[in-house]
């Protein structure tokens, strides 16, 4: 069968990066369009992310509230963290749990892959539902400022309707969750 499909590649033609930071740079590209035409595309190259959701054995969620600088508030989050260089996904969601909130899970599962910004950003956010929740020995890393803590998952589904949860990564893993129990995605 022959693909009708119209081809939508752009070929990038040159690069430039214009931001250098720690987390992230900024570069821009120019690209030739899939009618010949040239453009400009600037976006974001982020080392990607995962997003851990821990439940507890009586089906209690582990969350963080965090102050986030851009937008100038705490905002109610599951642990989450970037990818470090050569570290796979389920090895940096074993260690953000640990570091973020203190606790290690002997169980662990692939959720999914989102990419959050495609317009703007190659991040990706690689989330794992981690269970047999234990608290660690090691406590966590206190270069973050949260508080950590639990909260009966109902309770976390009624802060996500009223808005107190709004936080993208960990409404998209809420609702996930809610998938897996109710119709066992």
């Amino acid at each position: 069968m022959e693909n009708d499909s119209p081809d939508l590649v752009e070929r990038e033609l040159d690069s430039e990066t214009v931001f250098k930071g720690r987390l992230m740079h900024v570069k821009r590209d120019r690209v030739q369009l899939p009618d010949g035409k040239e453009s400009t595309r600037e976006y974001i190259v982020h080392p990607g992310a995962v997003v851990v959701i821990p439940v507890f054995d009586n089906g209690d969620l582990l969350l963080e509230r965090q102050f986030r600088y851009p937008l100038r508030r705490d905002f109610i989050e599951l642990p989450a963290g970037k990818i470090d260089p050569g570290e796979d996904d389920l090895t940096c969601a074993k260690r953000e749990l640990e570091e973020e909130t203190g606790y290690t899970a002997s169980e662990w599962r692939e959720v999914t892959t989102i990419y959050p910004c495609i317009g703007y950003s190659d991040e990706r956010l690689a989330f794992y539902l981690a269970e047999g929740l234990r608290d660690g020995t090691h406590g966590r890393d206190h270069d973050e400022f949260l508080e950590v803590f639990r909260l009966p998952f109902a309770e976390a589904m009624q802060w996500v309707r009223d808005g107190r949860i709004c936080e993208t990564k960990t409404v998209i893993g809420l609702f996930w969750l809610e998938k897996m129990l109710e119709q066992g995605w």
